[in-house]
């Protein structure tokens, strides 16, 4: 049986029900919310039953039908198989972007300090980078890979562990010549602490609060100080002189290898709760190019 080619209208109706409502499909499709409702109307026209209904009076909050419901899983399936099958035929060659997601901060102090070695072995694939503190859906965005930091575990990605972290106290030379020595972390009580809120709201994330009580300092006040939400901007502040930052390894080690900052308290080892992960869609692992960028991220920390 032949079927017409209804590509525009599935679109039109998996992003309809997907957000309920005709404006915000055509918001994410880059049209207008007449062209969403005309292919939706076209589409029900083919199949002679209608897609949606709507809930209650006075609203325009799409309900899709019963019919509709069970029929998308397999069209979302369908349209996450077309995706992979056009990005197989764009990475057939070996010239193109490969676009990759991570935090500003990791770019900053991990990725771009390195870039040009991943340049050198791949001098056909130019990078684009999507710095986003947000969890950006990788298929909508057209993300091919990325590095996350937390605890392994996000919905439709695979999660390979790139790096563990350990956080400590780091300040720079100058601030501890002038201010120092710091024989334990009691000495800390007066001096700025330079605070890391980049995400705060996870439960395994670090604090200068629970860094302390896990010492065994826990009358050592810490709610005051430096806030920032940026974890390059937090050891930035450390360099300036500042105060002192909790920081986190993987992200200071250059500054540490070339004396911008020095580790307060080498004898008190608090490994992070969390990790660096390199994450994709399962189904293109083995994409040519997501394969290589993989490839060498592990290189880099072996």
């Amino acid at each position: 049986m032949k079927y017409p080619v209804y590509l525009n209208a599935l679109r039109a109706f998996e992003a309809s029900a997907r957000h309920q409502s005709f404006s915000a499909a055509a918001t994410e499709l880059n049209v207008t919310p007449a062209a969403v409702g005309q292919q939706v109307r076209g589409l029900e026209e083919w199949l002679g039953t209608p897609l949606f209904y709507r809930s209650g009076t006075g609203t325009s909050r799409l309900m899709p039908t019963d019919t509709a419901q069970r029929a998308l899983p397999d069209i979302r399936a369908g349209f996450d198989k077309l995706s992979i099958g056009l990005e197989r035929l764009k990475q057939a060659s070996t010239g193109g972007a490969l676009t990759v997601t991570v935090s500003p901060a990791f770019a900053a102090k991990w990725l771009m300090p390195r870039i040009d070695r991943f340049h050198q072995a791949y001098p056909q694939t130019d990078l684009r980078l999507d710095t986003n503190l947000k969890a950006l859906d990788f298929l909508a965005s057209g993300i091919d890979v990325g590095v996350r930091y937390g605890s392994g575990d996000w919905p439709g990605l695979a999660a390979i562990k790139l790096a563990d972290e350990e956080i400590y106290p780091v300040c720079s030379p100058s601030y501890l010549k002038r201010h120092g020595p710091f024989v334990d972390p009691a000495a800390l009580a007066g001096h700025t602490l330079i605070h890391d809120l980049s995400m705060q709201n996870h439960p395994g994330f670090q604090t200068w609060r629970s860094w302390l009580d896990a010492a065994g300092f826990p009358s050592v006040q810490s709610e005051r100080g430096l806030q920032i939400n940026n974890s390059a901007a937090v050891l930035q502040a450390a360099i300036d002189n500042q105060g002192i930052a909790l920081g986190r390894s993987v992200m200071m080690r250059e500054d540490l290898t070339v004396g911008r900052l020095v580790r307060l308290f080498e004898t008190i080892s608090s490994p992070s709760k969390l990790a660096y992960y390199i994450v994709y869609r399962p189904e293109c692992a083995e994409l040519p190019r997501v394969a290589a960028f993989r490839e060498w991220l592990m290189s880099e920390v072996n």
